[in-house]
């Protein structure tokens, strides 16, 4: 289990680093959607991280 949220949070820091170097690329309407994806994401991960921690 360890090694699966190990696996998680690099995965966000990787795609993270990766939004932050194209994001200034893109033009303002493209931007938007990104960040409401990307909210709609990090709400995503939250509930699935607390579902599994309420299971263990």
């Amino acid at each position: 289990m360890n090694r699966y949220i190990n696996g998680m949070i690099a995965g966000i820091v990787v795609g993270a680093t990766v939004g932050i170097m194209v994001l200034p690329q893109l033009d303002r309407k493209t931007q938007k959607s990104v960040r409401r994806a990307g909210k709609k994401i990090i709400d995503i991960a939250e509930d699935s991280y607390d579902s599994v921690r309420e299971m263990i």
